[in-house]
């Protein structure tokens, strides 16, 4: 039997190493402090336009990025600003705003994270942050304390915010107002001439911190008054909804504030299934002021909520960094007032 020689497999390459700022200098025939002023958007150091295009095409052919650690090191604390993953589902105009806050902080040179805290609530989330050194961190919802500030500052944060329904000690509120939402859709409702009111509140784990307020608005709105008001526990998803529907004439209801648009159009689909008329039998009002609410028949009455626009937030969050002394303000973000259209 003969004997076939292997062929030597061949030699794998060289692992090609990082490129440096010194790589950088001697392409573009600059100083590596003329490379870091530019790279970094310095501008107490005037550089040509001419400079500047040499050194960006020199980090483009040599495929180089800053290093952000060694960038937070010379600064004195990181640019990211973090922020954790909702604990909830949250609606379409809630992820608008983030998007444009996201953009908006990027062009003030902030790198946003997004962290998921899975499993993680309160000053154990806060400990999980902590570990990452953010610059700032941006908390929506509830369920951070004092003591969780505390910690993100040891770690070097110089700002905490919180975008939630009540103060917080050491950070920077930005106060949503759910009830006021729930009360604008009740004496709309009422002045409507409605008396038996239902409310939508979402089965979804974590939507109580929105919807337990928008529910007592609407109870605030009608104290008092000879309407009654009806809790109705209903998921997203069109089985919910159906079995929500089925009951409807027993429930004895003539009109429903379906917590916001997307359950409105979830919840008033079901309805029209059953045979119940729009607003004739039953009027129906959401919240956030959708496009697509716009596009139904009959059109969604619904609940316009004012929030910041993200540019706004990006520089209060800038402010709070440049001064991390400041004494912690609170700002109400949230206005609400009701859009009539054919639904109610």
């Amino acid at each position: 039997m003969v004997q076939i020689p292997k062929t030597p497999a061949a030699p794998s390459p060289a692992p090609r190493s990082v490129p440096t700022s010194a790589d950088v200098a001697r392409l573009a025939g600059v100083s590596r402090a003329t490379v870091s002023y530019v790279l970094n958007n310095t501008s107490a150091v005037r550089i040509s336009e001419p400079t500047r295009r040499r050194v960006h095409e020199a980090a483009k052919e040599l495929g180089y990025v800053p290093h952000a650690a060694a960038r937070s090191l010379r600064a004195g604390h990181s640019r990211m600003v973090l922020m954790p993953a909702p604990p909830m589902q949250v609606g379409l105009l809630y992820s608008q705003f983030i998007n444009e806050l996201q953009w908006a902080l990027s062009r003030l040179d902030y790198t946003v994270v997004q962290h998921g805290s899975v499993g993680l609530r309160g000053d154990e989330a806060a400990r999980a942050w902590a570990e990452l050194r953010p610059v700032a961190v941006l908390v929506p919802g509830a369920g951070l304390g004092p003591q969780g500030v505390a910690v993100l500052k040891r770690s070097g944060a110089r700002a905490v915010l919180t975008l939630g329904p009540e103060p917080i000690e050491g950070a920077h509120v930005m106060l949503l107002d759910h009830e006021g939402v729930g009360h604008c859709a009740g004496t709309h409702l009422y002045g409507r001439g409605r008396r038996r009111i239902g409310v939508v509140v979402p089965e979804e784990p974590g939507m109580g911190i929105f919807s337990r307020p928008r529910l007592e608005g609407v109870r605030r709105a009608l104290f008092g008054t000879d309407a009654t008001v009806t809790e109705l526990p209903l998921a997203y998803s069109e089985e919910s909804a159906a079995k929500t529907a089925a009951q409807w004439r027993a429930l004895g209801l003539d009109a429903v504030f379906a917590y916001n648009d997307e359950y409105a159009m979830l919840l008033m689909r079901a309805l029209q299934d059953e045979g119940i008329r729009i607003p004739e039998d039953t009027a129906v009002v959401g919240a956030d002021d959708l496009m697509i609410g716009r596009l139904l028949r009959p059109r969604l009455s619904t609940v316009h909520i004012q929030l910041p626009s993200g540019r706004d937030l990006a520089e209060l969050v800038d402010n709070a960094v440049r001064d991390p002394g400041s004494v912690p303000a609170v700002h109400e973000l949230l206005g609400a007032k009701v859009v009539h259209r054919d639904s109610s």
